[in-house]
């Protein structure tokens, strides 16, 4: 997940283990019960996951906040938000942005239920705005999503002491002024044993290791969920981790089957930057969404704890000729918060798509060429998920769309 902080501007019910209900009659297996729920498989949703990430420095440029969910008609589409992000310091889960996440005052106008803050109130902020969601939508789970693109480099010290770093995530989510606003826990950790912004040095067991140490802290009744690489290349980011062995701690994988090319190779070839499947001229094999899923299925990853991932923006070139895929480049196109990137809400309307390939659409027009998921392909890739037997889907993030929300209507239409 491409995380850029603001100043860059950038499920089921679970069922107690046995172990645990006998330990209401039995002593001794009341102190192993930490131990039963470390090692005793969790199940994954047993209702299609519908989820968005909502991110905390959305507040200030884009000027994005929790009521959007309600105006866009988003929130009775989803199941599950993904709070992003907080930070990984020394080893331990940290507030990312204490402004934006609960000291913020909300005016009548900006909240979710008509409500203004009062300077004296113990929570503010999104925290606050999430809560009242709940209470208008008591479905919709919220988890607390920790790392990210650019902080995922606390991991390394988090790994060598996985207890210690998942006491503090629990004492962290259910600080008493939010408890009650989080109903679980997300990893995104880019990349475990491999390279992401900074290059971890974990070891093909530090993951795992952190994963089970988060489960038996928190135990059956939070959600405990991880973003993941989809890179299926041969020795490439999957092979790195047991994601299969860790599959068993986890309620599901968030698959970020997105951003496999990119401006970042900044003369092309262009490519579509979430392909389904692979296609004829594709730059790199295992760079595709079906490769994703078939190489962590194939390392015991049950499909249902599998969800697809969708982009709400595109990512695009600039100074190309050739329509089709796989045309040269002299640099990424004009973006509004970054180069070679763009809201989805923006380019439906200065770029349509003029084509399709491997799944996803692309768009070419003037010199710039720009590839994006539409309606359309979404509905598709939906029913592909469902073919492949998948516990959902998940999109980054929810600002990227429309007004109205209609790519979070494409994947809540695809799912039923």
């Amino acid at each position: 997940m491409r995380f850029k902080h603001r100043a860059m501007a950038g499920f089921a019910t679970l069922l107690l283990p046995l172990a645990a209900l006998a330990g209401l009659a039995s002593p001794t297996a009341a102190a192993n019960d930490t131990k039963a729920q470390d090692t005793a498989a969790i199940a994954g949703p047993a209702a299609k996951v519908k989820l968005g990430y909502f991110i905390e420095w959305g507040v200030y440029g884009r000027d994005y906040h929790v009521k959007n969910l309600v105006t866009s008609g988003s929130a009775g589409k989803i199941t599950h938000i993904n709070y992003a992000f907080g930070n990984v310091v020394d080893g331990k889960c940290a507030i990312g942005d204490s402004w934006a996440d609960y000291e913020k005052p909300y005016s009548a106008e900006q909240s979710v239920d008509g409500v203004a803050d009062s300077e004296d109130q113990p929570l503010r902020g999104n925290f606050n705005q999430l809560r009242k969601l709940k209470a208008k939508y008591p479905n919709i789970k919220v988890l607390w999503s920790f790392g990210g693109w650019t902080w995922s480099g606390g991991f390394i010290e988090a790994a060598k002491d996985p207890a210690a770093f998942a006491d503090s995530c629990y004492d962290l989510v259910e600080d008493p002024r939010w408890a009650d606003v989080f109903d679980g826990i997300d990893i995104d950790w880019e990349y475990p044993n491999a390279c992401g912004l900074t290059c971890d040095t974990s070891g093909a067991a530090g993951y795992g290791n952190v994963m089970s140490a988060l489960r038996a802290k928190f135990g059956s009744k939070y959600l405990v969920t991880s973003a993941i690489t989809a890179d299926a290349s041969d020795g490439g980011k999957i092979d790195a981790v047991d994601y299969g062995g860790a599959s068993k701690y986890l309620n599901w994988y968030n698959v970020m089957t997105y951003d496999f090319f990119g401006a970042w190779a900044a003369n092309g070839p262009t490519a579509p930057h979430s392909p389904l499947t692979s296609y004829p001229g594709i730059p790199a094999e295992g760079y595709n969404s079906a490769a994703a899923i078939a190489k962590l299925k194939a390392q015991g990853v049950p499909a249902s704890k599998l969800l697809l991932g969708i982009g709400f923006y595109g990512r695009g070139w600039t100074g190309v000729t050739q329509s089709e895929p796989g045309g040269t480049a002299t640099g990424p196109a004009a973006g509004t918060y970054e180069a070679g990137f763009e809201d989805y809400k923006v380019l439906k309307t200065i770029c349509p798509a003029t084509g399709r390939v491997g799944g996803t659409s692309y768009a070419h027009c003037g010199t710039d060429w720009w590839s994006y998921d539409t309606p359309t392909t979404i509905r598709s890739k939906m029913g592909w998920a469902k073919d492949q037997g998948l516990g959902g889907a998940f999109f980054w993030e929810f600002s990227g769309d429309t007004a109205n929300g209609e790519l979070v209507a494409a994947i809540n239409n695809g799912l039923k």
